[in-house]
């Protein structure tokens, strides 16, 4: 049996002449940029989120990018975000001339480890930035708390967790503002870049609209620097298909995942910890396994597609050599690094290739 990790025309094909149709409309207005099918998918968008907007923009990367440019962040500052996550994290961090400072991550939802923030925190901090890793809400309360005390913003890089919920209230609620990712592996993805971010500060929202055309609120005329970070109508047209199935897509996922937590129990595989409240969307299903380099090539004989998030964390990057981090600065980080290994997951594998799958890797384990 083969089972790819992802399998991106499983889930076109059944929704082919929806999608068509919604990007015909955009072809047939020609209202290309911004408009329309733009300011619809956002509404709905904003209504998922639960938030007062939801800004389109042309990446996950470019929305974390222009969150940190409008609230003003500038060389010489800090924001706090962990190391072991995607690179856009801190690289849009170092992009604006800030530096990114560090923290391990928790041993069990590899995500930010909120007991350590705190002691990183120094004059030139201005905003942390959790990850809610592989589809789970980091835990915001601990971090909103310490962000309050030290007059910091928080801005979610929910990239990986758009319709996860924590005590029942959804990723990129609970910080100032969230930024998601529709790169096409997402569980909602886009057919190429697509980010958004979401916020209910009002301000913070028109700020985000006019960096996103290169700060400009009227034609020609630019209140400050910003960026090309619109969202294309095409991009918006196929995502507002996609959004009508994405709970649905959700729970599917789930189930998938309650197939493999009830195998590997009590096995040498650890699966994803859940904290207690967390409602995952398992953009990834992450485990730690003993060998894990022989144990992936085990399941690539066998025609598993795997992959591996991250294999470097980021204080260890080649362009982060400046900031003067050191191997065992940050041992939880490093730990999963050499431990993770991502099964496959999507919603369109059926309960035989996830059986599959799950047996394969107890074999592999052994």
């Amino acid at each position: 049996m083969n089972v790819k990790l992802l399998d991106l025309q499983a889930q076109y094909l059944p929704l082919r002449a929806e999608i068509r149709r919604a990007i015909d409309d955009v072809c047939d207005s020609q209202q290309l940029i911004l408009g329309p099918h733009v300011e619809k998918f956002e509404k709905s968008l904003a209504e998922y989120c639960q938030t007062k907007h939801a800004i389109g923009v042309s990446s996950g990367t470019d929305a974390l990018l222009c969150s940190l440019m409008a609230i003003g962040i500038k060389p010489g500052d800090e924001v706090i975000c962990p190391s072991f996550t995607f690179f856009a994290t801190a690289g849009t961090i170092a992009r604006l001339g800030a530096k990114p400072v560090f923290v391990d991550i928790e041993e069990g939802s590899f995500n930010i480890d909120p007991n350590l923030i705190e002691k990183k925190i120094t004059a030139k901090t201005k905003a942390i930035m959790p990850v809610h890793l592989f589809g789970q809400v980091a835990k915001m309360e601990p971090v909103n708390e310490i962000a309050a005390k030290h007059g910091l913003r928080v801005i979610e890089d929910a990239a990986q967790a758009i319709g996860a919920k924590r005590q029942n209230k959804p990723a990129c609620g609970w910080g100032f503002a969230g930024c998601l990712s529709f790169y096409p592996t997402k569980n909602l993805g886009a057919f190429g870049d697509a980010g958004a971010i979401c916020t209910n500060d009002d301000q913070f929202a028109e700020m985000c609209r006019k960096l996103r055309v290169h700060g400009s609120g009227h034609m020609y005329i630019h209140e400050f620097v910003g960026g090309m970070f619109r969202l294309s109508a095409i991009q918006a047209a196929v995502l507002s298909v996609k959004l009508k199935y994405l709970e649905q897509w959700h729970q599917i996922r789930r189930r998938n995942a309650a197939i493999y937590d009830s195998i590997f129990r009590g096995t040498r595989i650890t699966p994803p910890k859940i904290d207690e409240g967390n409602w995952s969307i398992y953009n990834q299903y992450v485990i730690r396994v003993p060998n894990r380099d022989r144990v992936k090539q085990f399941l690539t004989d066998k025609g598993i597609g795997t992959a591996i998030y991250y294999p470097l964390p980021l204080h260890l990057q080649p362009c982060f050599k400046n900031f003067g981090y050191r191997q065992g600065d940050f041992p939880e980080s490093e730990r999963a690094c050499g431990e993770v290994l991502a099964l496959p997951i999507y919603p369109e594998l059926d309960e035989s290739q996830v059986r599959y799958v799950a047996e394969q890797t107890m074999a592999a384990a052994k």
